[in-house]
């Protein structure tokens, strides 16, 4: 078997390989261009296992390592960096301790998704672009309708407030500038609507992401994103590895019997914790413990530390639902019964920390 420590860029490799039987080392920088970088994975013959730090553009790297039916494992960057006791950083010495992580079993090996998943992911992240370009154009329609002293707020964009903007009197080049910005609405209006309907299809037709949208608040896309950025949930034994996972928990600098905590990580998918803040907001309302949760830390701490509360809540909650295989009423059935003693009193009893209900072991 071949064992190669690739240290990955995006316009050439260094690698270091060993032939585990015969003990033969090789050292060598390939690059990607001239193609002599798959001139040589094609040489290779037998069992063979490649071991790159998580990076950027490697898709197509990937897909030959796939084609060839080589092994390949995606490690921890940080984890790697910091198992590096030397000061000296090259790509040489970076090879070399990718392949010396590997020879000793010691390679923090990532849990990536298929291609096909990750390239799903791109439906989702697309979406989320041309929304916030949507909003962009949006501020800059209200910047020139508050010139002219139109101030409709989100009725700008009713029937009538449209009438208004666009009779507004507006210099030639504000003019110019106004027609370009409402063509672009438009167009990213019927782009958005294309694509809302991919994403819904797209969940309709995984089972885990119809079961999560029994959960008010909690949408196709934010459904969708969850099972895809979460893959399997036997990953993760405990709710709080779920909320250690998407960056919700907050820093930590504790010593010396002092517990200092800070703002959240962030050490997770920016998409997913995006989504979950979104969708946190909503379930606030429509969830009864969730609201107190909200109303309560809205009280004593501020809105945005709330939101990021409930969105934590709401992340360990929609694991649950994987875990067990259950839907909301099924899961949380005192929640789903408006004007009961436990929906206004009670509702969901779940633990504090775990987010589970207090009947599930």
């Amino acid at each position: 078997m071949k064992i190669i420590g690739c240290d990955f860029h995006p316009s050439y490799q260094q690698i270091a390989m060993v032939d585990v039987e015969t003990g033969e080392m090789v050292e060598q920088k390939l690059t990607h261009a001239q193609g002599s970088a798959e001139r040589f994975y094609r040489g290779l013959e037998g069992a063979v296992r490649v071991g790159v730090e998580a990076s950027g553009y490697t898709q197509w790297f990937e897909r030959l390592l796939e084609e060839l039916g080589h092994e390949l494992w995606v490690g921890d960057a940080a984890r790697i960096r910091a198992s590096a006791v030397r000061q000296q950083k090259t790509d040489a010495r970076d090879a070399r301790l990718l392949l010396q992580l590997l020879l000793e079993d010691r390679f923090p090996k990532l849990w990536i998704g298929s291609l096909e998943e990750r390239d799903l992911r791109q439906l989702l992240v697309h979406r989320l672009r041309l929304v916030q370009m949507r909003t962009r154009i949006k501020n800059q329609l209200h910047y020139l309708a508050l010139n002219q002293g139109l101030q409709r707020k989100r009725r700008l964009w009713s029937e009538a407030g449209r009438k208004e903007l666009e009779a507004l009197p507006l210099l030639p080049w504000a003019d110019r500038r106004r027609q370009d910005l409402l063509r672009w609405l438009g167009e990213l209006d019927q782009n958005l609507h294309q694509l809302s309907l991919q994403v819904e299809q797209q969940a309709q037709a995984r089972a885990e992401a119809v079961r999560l949208m029994t959960y008010p608040g909690v949408g196709p896309q934010t459904a969708l994103a969850f099972v895809l950025v979460l893959g399997p949930w036997q990953r993760f034994p405990r709710g709080k590895q779920v909320a250690s996972y998407l960056g919700l928990i907050p820093r930590e600098h504790s010593s010396g019997g002092r517990q200092r905590l800070g703002h959240i990580s962030k050490q997770g998918n920016t998409l997913l914790r995006w989504l979950l803040g979104e969708a946190a907001q909503t379930a606030a309302r429509l969830d009864p413990e969730l609201r107190r949760l909200y109303q309560r830390l809205q009280h004593r701490k501020s809105r945005s530390i709330a939101k990021v509360a409930v969105a934590r809540q709401l992340a360990v909650r929609l694991y649950w639902m994987l875990r067990t295989g259950k839907t909301y009423a099924e899961l949380y059935p005192a929640a789903g019964m408006p004007g009961s003693p436990s929906h206004s009193v009670v509702a969901v009893r779940t633990d504090r920390l775990s987010g589970r209900p207090a009947s599930l072991p």
